[in-house]
């Protein structure tokens, strides 16, 4: 049940007549910051107040004379300038309680406006083994998917795979000008990867090379512009100095980053011409950017050649991911790559064309969007189409098939523009009656603040990365294990095990327990920590509840069919249970802005609030049995309930570690 709807529920109706739009009212409902206020905390009197133009106590006074909350509440408090104050009753949490015991869902109950949503998530290009950047999408769409299924959503997950377009155009022309047979017939997928590496290293280098003198120029004027703003500065008097000073840090902070490009630029140049072997052949292939061009339009065009090419190498890349996908526990209902909509692409600027939607510039087929400088580009000048196209007949797709009322696509924050210039033309199509939202997230940055890379400057593999994390896992498992009292308990097999559950929790647990939106440093040490915010905790706090049950000889099963009569008399015990009942709350939480870090943060909370009421209530050594039994029931949910919340992000748990 979620509580603080209910009372929610109560205070809209307590506000009829008093305010004519509540829902700014309501949100200001919230669980009390300190125990000693109560449970929850209504602090909508006081703005009410001085729209009515009357006393906030006596608003408050007049908000609970209409409150009928006697069947759940104690009588409300008024405190300080008008701060309504609710402590639920006893015997009406306890009741909640006994509920939960014989609910599978605890009493999280499925929603009531059943929504149909597509996410769209993890999308690798297959072309290319899965990195580290691939992670946060991964784990944050499998967890959203989790948590709107269980809630009883029409959930469908699309994994958009990137199987298409120019980047099999340059694995198809390295694979005729540069293949290593041997390395292709022992491993394909690295094989082509180092073919995709190495045809995307020649284009970008005639391109750079190309592009160097108009970086430089760019370099020039941005000196110049800044040495005349400084001048400007310094001689600059009154209240022209802050102006002056402000124009000034801009255009340094634009030639920093002129000249910081223009030195990548010239460093791959160098590593190029630096490289014998590459050096030679970067000469002999100077027009290889529009041969892979080339290459790309005849797989487009169904070149029987290029066709059978795509086909051979398609299976072993599909392959390659897969393995990943079931090392995390991930699966998706359909995953349509960019091939799939190949068909649909002309259709699209047909339609766009013939609505008068698009217009032609330089050749190119674009839309012109309110809002943006420059146009959307949905076909080239030599015919080819864009991510722009694909992503256009992809919505129009979902919503023909499945007809859903949102389609979330969780991608990293640099796609921003995209989504925002493919959202409005969406619109424009006609497309207004569906929710469109870029669930964006940051970067996984090493410890030295930048992106995560290996020592090497690569980016770092996915399945190593797994591999490591389960290592680190393992190591901890065995300290851990080998430190208990009466000796070790699990056998080695045993171990395994649980260091694959935890090193594989330990990498999602840490993505999803910081906000998306915000960059994180990753840290092997500090994700298998048995201390703090991290998966490794959560599931050793739920080994330990079970723990507790094999010690007693307690079977957990046996302990829910009794008529248990549960007591909170203790102030640790009302807590433990007054948290467990807030979960539904933090599953809402999380769907508001699609943040799975606020479940994240309610389990932490909550296993932590099991750790006070563990250390205070004596539970195999409580003073009578019936005490005792109480104390193992909540024990028992408090598992339940954090074994459950895992499962919604896509974690295991282990019954020892």
């Amino acid at each position: 049940m979620n509580i603080l709807k209910e009372l929610r529920g109560r205070f809209e109706a307590a506000l009829k007549g008093l305010a004519e739009e509540p829902a700014e009212l309501l949100e200001m409902i919230r669980p009390a910051q300190d125990a000693r206020f109560g449970d929850y905390q209504a602090n909508c009197a006081m703005p009410l107040a001085k729209r009515l133009g009357q006393p906030p106590r006596e608003v408050a006074a007049r908000i609970v004379a209409a409150l009928d909350v006697g069947d759940l509440c104690e009588p409300p408090e008024i405190a300080g300038p008008g701060f309504i104050n609710l402590r639920l009753r006893g015997d009406w949490l306890i009741g909640l309680l006994r509920r939960a015991v014989a609910d599978p869902r605890l009493t999280i109950a499925p929603t009531a406006h059943r929504r149909t949503y597509v996410i769209d998530y993890s999308s690798p290009n297959v072309a290319k083994p899965m990195h580290v950047g691939h992670i946060r999408s991964t784990v944050i769409g499998d967890a959203l998917y989790r948590i709107l299924s269980f809630l009883g959503h029409r959930t469908i997950s699309d994994n958009h795979l990137g199987d298409w377009g120019t980047q099999f155009g340059m694995i198809i022309f390295g694979y005729k000008h540069f293949l290593d047979r041997e390395a292709y017939e022992r491993a394909p997928v690295a094989e082509l990867s180092r073919l995709y590496k190495l045809v995307n290293q020649l284009v970008d280098y005639h391109e750079d090379r190309g592009r160097l003198p108009e970086l430089e120029a760019r370099c020039g004027q941005l000196e110049s512009e800044a040495a005349r703003l400084r001048a400007a500065s310094e001689a600059a008097t009154g209240a022209d100095v802050k102006p002056a000073a402000k124009a000034l840090r801009r255009a340094e902070g634009q030639l920093e980053e002129a000249r910081q490009t223009w030195r990548q630029v010239r460093q791959k140049l160098a590593d190029v011409d630096a490289d014998p072997r590459l050096s030679s052949i970067a000469a002999s292939h100077a027009e290889i950017g529009e041969l892979v061009l080339r290459e790309t339009a005849r797989l487009h065009a169904d070149d029987p050649e290029n066709l059978a090419l795509w086909h051979e190498f398609l299976p072993a890349c599909r392959q390659e991911i897969q393995k990943i996908y079931d090392q995390l526990g991930v699966r998706f209902d359909v995953e349509y790559g960019e091939s799939f909509y190949q068909h649909l692409l002309a259709a699209v600027v047909e339609d766009f064309q013939a609505r008068g939607l698009s217009r032609e510039s330089e050749g190119a087929t674009c839309v012109f969007l309110d809002g943006f400088d420059a146009p959307m580009i949905i076909r080239k000048r030599d015919g080819a189409f864009l991510y722009s196209t694909t992503d256009l007949a992809t919505i129009k797709y979902r919503l023909d098939t499945w007809r859903p009322d949102a389609i979330l696509y969780v991608v990293d924050h640099r796609q921003s523009e995209h989504f925002q210039k493919l959202f409005a033309a969406a619109r424009l199509w006609g497309y207004h009656d569906v929710e469109l939202r870029h669930i964006s997230f940051g970067t996984v940055l090493g410890e030295d603040g930048r992106p995560f890379r290996t020592r090497a400057g690569d980016t770092v593999g996915l399945e190593g990365l797994l591999e490591t994390a389960e290592q680190k896992a393992w190591k901890v498992v065995c300290e851990n294990d080998d430190a208990k009292p009466q000796g070790a308990e699990l056998s080695d097999e045993q171990r395994r095990h649980v260091a694959r559950v935890v090193g594989h929790a330990a990498i999602k647990y840490a993505d999803l327990s910081h906000n998306r939106t915000s960059d994180y440093v990753f840290s092997y040490d500090k994700m298998v920590a048995l201390e703090g915010n991290t998966a490794t905790y959560m599931q050793y706090s739920y080994a330990r509840m079970q723990s507790i049950f094999d010690k007693g000889g307690v079977r957990a099963e046996e302990l829910r069919e009794r008529d248990v009569e549960l007591c909170l008399d203790h102030p640790q015990e009302r807590g433990l249970a007054l948290e467990l009942l807030r979960f539904e709350e933090a599953l809402t939480d999380t769907l508001a802005d699609y943040r799975p870090n606020l479940l994240t943060g309610y389990l932490f909370g909550l296993a932590r609030r099991f750790s006070e009421f563990y250390e205070q209530c004596p539970v195999l050594k409580a003073p009578t049995p019936e005490l005792r039994d109480s104390r193992l029931l909540l024990c028992d949910l408090t598992g339940r309930s954090i074994r459950l919340g895992l499962e919604l992000l896509g974690i295991e748990v282990v019954e020892r570690m």
